[in-house]
């Protein structure tokens, strides 16, 4: 049986195919800086936006037409879900995906029952992987949606809070382990505060810290590869985040002897959030030697929350792609598609339109940002604006000096004559290549 049967399975057209279910620009097979564009993405799809976002928002309840789907709890209808998941990602031609335990299974108001229920679906979707090739990029749990997280799970005020949450990361790594997944998040949605009135905030990081340490150990005893990774996030729902940017959660990480054990997994919609780029918090990731992985997305400037739109900005994806190709492409990761459909675009099929969309989008990005890197001029010209740190007293400053050293320097060398930064010429030059 076939759940959309009115899609065909979705290939490549080339720019100029009018073909609504068809590439344009993702051509899996074609070789760029000697990878395929399959390799250089790999991409993935959220089973939470896919299969459980019924498209509700503060003002109406969902608008999403998912016929196959009974509203039960039940695990045969979680089964089926599954089945109607991996019959998309076949059709898309998308080789990863990503969960939270409580997406893939009910939550059924007993920990040992919720437990068997996602060992029920984890044997599922190991059957539906081997049968189809598709593999999991990484595995989380959901400690941000049930009531008793409302004031937070790792950073709970309740101690016996803090320990369900614990068995729920431990559940969650079980299946992601047993799948293969090649990575496991930590995405701390309720982990932060409303008000430090009534917050001890350096307590709540001790036990985050704790439970990240457990996670380790854990991961350790059971033989999981898979990378950890921290998902930045400022706010909302939380006023503040603890997890609120790169490098908020670097400076966690360095502090708690953690950075050893994770890396970041950076969301485009996050970034703006933040107050920053993408680029931006890519950019500092890298400088850690800790980019490894990418949630797929876009906001809404001139909307204060996660709207979660799919990736249509050129310009977005080529300066993401910039970098991933900058620190050699993924190691770890991938490209998440953490995005939903518009609340307007209720239908199944609009599942494939957006998508087709977000992996052209990053597609295009991928063969712009490589042949900005194969014309040179940007990147020379950045090596060149810094070229006076590679010897004279630039190079005497990167091996090691002093004070005074510099202040001799400077009296029988005078003042400094700046060179232009020349923005608005790279910027011109980018637009050559989009």
């Amino acid at each position: 049986m076939s759940f959309f049967p009115d899609v065909p399975k979705i290939s490549y057209e080339g720019p100029k195919s009018k073909n609504s279910f068809a590439f344009k620009h993702y051509n899996p097979d074609e070789a760029i800086e000697g990878k395929t564009m399959r390799e250089h993405l790999r991409f993935g799809a959220a089973y939470w936006h896919v299969m459980r976002n019924e498209l509700s928002d503060p003002f109406g309840g969902g608008t999403a037409l998912m016929p196959w789907d009974d509203k039960s709890d039940s695990i045969d209808n979680a089964k089926k879900r599954a089945d109607v998941f991996f019959e998309f990602l076949e059709k898309i031609d998308i080789d990863y995906y990503c969960f939270h335990d409580r997406d893939i299974a009910p939550e059924l108001g007993d920990f040992t029952k919720s437990t068997e229920a996602l060992q029920a679906v984890t044997d599922h979707l190991e059957g539906l992987q081997k049968d189809s090739g598709r593999k999991l990029l990484w595995g989380t749990a959901c400690l941000f949606a049930h009531p008793r997280y409302a004031q937070g799970a790792g950073t709970s005020p309740d101690a016996r809070v803090f320990a369900y949450a614990a068995a729920q990361v431990k559940a969650a790594m079980d299946a992601t382990h047993q799948l293969g997944g090649e990575g496991y998040t930590f995405w701390g949605g309720r982990e932060g505060y409303a008000t430090l009135l009534n917050t001890d905030m350096k307590r709540e990081l001790d036990h985050l810290a704790a439970l990240l340490h457990m996670a380790v150990d854990y991961k350790k005893k059971i033989g999981f590869t898979g990378q950890f990774y921290i998902e930045p996030k400022p706010r909302e729902p939380s006023t503040h985040q603890y997890d609120s940017d790169s490098a908020a959660c670097l400076n966690f990480l360095r502090e708690y002897e953690l950075l050893d054990h994770f890396k970041l997994n950076i969301e485009t919609n996050h970034a703006t959030l933040a107050g920053h780029t993408m680029q931006h918090e890519l950019t500092v990731a890298m400088g850690a030697g800790a980019l490894g992985s990418i949630d797929a997305n876009q906001g809404d400037t001139l909307l204060g929350w996660d709207t979660d739109q799919f990736p249509t900005d050129l310009y977005g994806t080529t300066q993401v792609m910039l970098k991933v190709l900058e620190m050699g492409g993924f190691t770890t990761g991938g490209l998440n598609f953490d995005a939903k459909r518009r609340r307007e675009s209720h239908e199944p099929i609009d599942l494939f339109h957006a998508h087709i969309g977000g992996m052209d989008a990053f597609a295009r990005g991928l063969k712009i940002a490589a042949a900005v890197r194969a014309d040179g001029r940007m990147a020379e010209f950045v090596k060149n604006r810094y070229s006076s740190w590679d010897d004279g007293i630039g190079a005497v400053v990167e091996k090691g000096t002093d004070l005074d050293t510099l202040d001799q320097w400077v009296r029988s060398h005078g003042e400094p004559e700046l060179k232009s930064g020349r923005q608005e010429m790279l910027e011109n030059l980018l637009n050559e290549f989009i």
